[in-house]
């Protein structure tokens, strides 16, 4: 399998979007291109699994290196194992869903699909990246595209979310950047993942470089407190917009703490996992019992995700194997959750005009589909069994219950609280938008055309194939985990 194929296809199809005369030709291009990035990730699964059941046990499978400044060590070196895989697939998911749910965009059209496979582009880039100058180049090539989404295409005070937006992000790319740096010179002058990886970094160093890598990082999951632009870049957004934010943009943050930050630097993450548990803690309940007081939906769903992502953060925090195990389950789970949370609000919101659950009531009878979709994804949410957001942060929950002393289990336990007050905003905000009579101004309400079902459902594939059958996840992910959990043993 050539990962080439994965920076190529959404790159030829932007410039494809580029040539288009009308926007049906726009729309109709960018949904083939997403679809053959779905079809090429599917058979990079494939590939993968075949290689690894065939025998071969290297770290990354299907490498490719070539100089770019090889004055300072930096190469175009790419390469994935099982959880880069795992995102590569989520990535794909979302995208396609993304240019379907955006069907009916009428303004400046082709700069919009563009910029959405421009975004692709940066996280396919990320996510096979094994240089850390490669690797940065790509975060920022997918940051740029939700400043001008947001401003542009956006609604409300979408100019300062999209100002806010970019500082905050640019604010953990800073810290990123200097991080990077840092080990760079403390790893011996090079930025090669892999060649960094069986480098002894000495520990003062460690104990700065990943301060400055995991906050970086942590601005982009919103880790608390970090966490303020994600309420005001969701609900600014448009629908796709929020898709791709909560669905691929955070879970760069979280792969690029786990990657880069965990992996690379295994004594300092020993030494401030006290630190990101506690946090970790505060953002789940902070997130949850904040989504408790929004009577906005798309508000609701964004603080929610501060609260969801924060189980990502934990199991990192929790250096187990299982509890990283669950972190990328959580990641993945999340992104197809959160983002078929936002399509389906997205849909409400074109038919209604409103996001307030007050001005709402009965759509159920007036729109089954949308309204079926937002049961679902709302019972995933609140860790509903045969979904995935349960198999997810049960493994979260039980990879953390591993460490027997009092603080990680009351760390644990806070954490598990916030289902509780999950399922109670949850139920009640479902509940208000769905059941009940219908309002007159919603009697003739239509429900979801084509291009919106076909998204929900490809979300809902992804959602249920790792709820009912996790093992081929957990499989995928397991490998890539142990290595980690062996690099933070040979630190002690």
């Amino acid at each position: 399998m050539n990962l080439l194929l994965l920076i190529l296809i959404p790159l030829a199809t932007a410039i494809a979007v580029l040539t288009a005369r009308t926007k049906q030709q726009v729309r109709w291009v960018s949904f083939i291109g997403a679809s053959i990035q779905l079809f090429a990730t599917t058979g990079l699964l494939s590939a993968y699994r075949s290689a690894r059941a065939a025998g071969q046990n290297a770290q990354m499978l299907f490498e490719q290196q070539y100089n770019w400044f090889p004055n300072w060590n930096i190469s175009f070196h790419i390469g994935v194992d099982g959880i880069a895989v795992a995102m590569i697939l989520l990535t794909a998911f979302v995208v396609v869903a993304g240019v379907l749910v955006s069907w009916n965009v009428e303004k400046m059209t082709k700069e919009f699909y563009f910029l959405l496979l421009l975004l692709s582009l940066g996280a396919y880039g990320f996510f096979i990246s094994l240089d850390l100058f490669v690797l940065f180049f790509f975060l920022e090539v997918a940051v740029i595209p939700k400043y001008l989404i947001i401003g542009i295409w956006g609604s409300g005070k979408k100019e300062y979310s999209a100002n806010k937006l970019a500082l905050l992000l640019m604010f953990g790319s800073a810290l990123i950047l200097v991080g990077m740096l840092g080990v760079y010179f403390g790893g011996g002058k090079s930025f090669d993942i892999l060649q960094l990886s069986a480098t002894k970094i000495p520990f003062e160093a460690q104990k700065i470089c990943f301060i400055l890598l995991f906050a970086g990082f942590g601005v982009f999951t919103a880790l608390f407190p970090f966490h303020t632009w994600v309420p005001d870049g969701h609900s600014s957004a448009p629908t796709a917009g929020s898709m791709f934010l909560a669905g691929i943009s955070m879970k760069l943050g979280g792969y690029g703490a786990l990657r880069v930050a965990t992996f690379l630097l295994p004594e300092g993450a020993k030494e401030y996992a006290n630190i990101i548990i506690v946090l970790s803690a505060i953002g789940i309940l902070y997130g949850s019992f904040a989504t408790l007081m929004q009577k906005d939906l798309k508000y609701m769903n964004a603080y929610s995700s501060v609260s969801h992502c924060g189980f990502v953060l934990l199991g990192i925090g929790m250096l187990t194997k299982t509890a990283i195990a669950g972190a990328v389950m959580q990641m993945v789970s999340h992104g197809l959750m959160t983002a078929l949370f936002f399509a389906a609000i997205g849909m409400i919101y074109e038919r209604t005009h409103t996001r307030q659950v007050n001005e709402m009531g009965g759509l159920l009878k007036t729109m089954p589909f949308i309204s079926t979709v937002l049961f679902i994804t709302g019972l995933c949410s609140l860790g509903l069994p045969g979904l995935s957001g349960f198999v997810a942060e049960m493994t979260v929950f039980v990879g953390a219950w591993e460490h027997a002393d009092t603080f990680h289990r009351v760390a644990t336990i806070a954490a598990c609280m916030s289902i509780v007050v999950t399922a109670v905003y949850i139920l009640r905000a479902i509940g208000s938008v769905a059941m009940g009579p219908v309002k007159e101004s919603f009697a003739g309400l239509t429900d979801a055309k084509w291009n919106e079902k076909l998204a929900a459902v490809i979300l809902l594939i992804g959602i249920l194939a790792v709820g009912l059958a996790p093992f081929w996840l957990q499989d995928l992910i397991n490998p890539g985990a142990e290595i980690i959990i062996q690099k933070l043993s040979a630190g002690k």
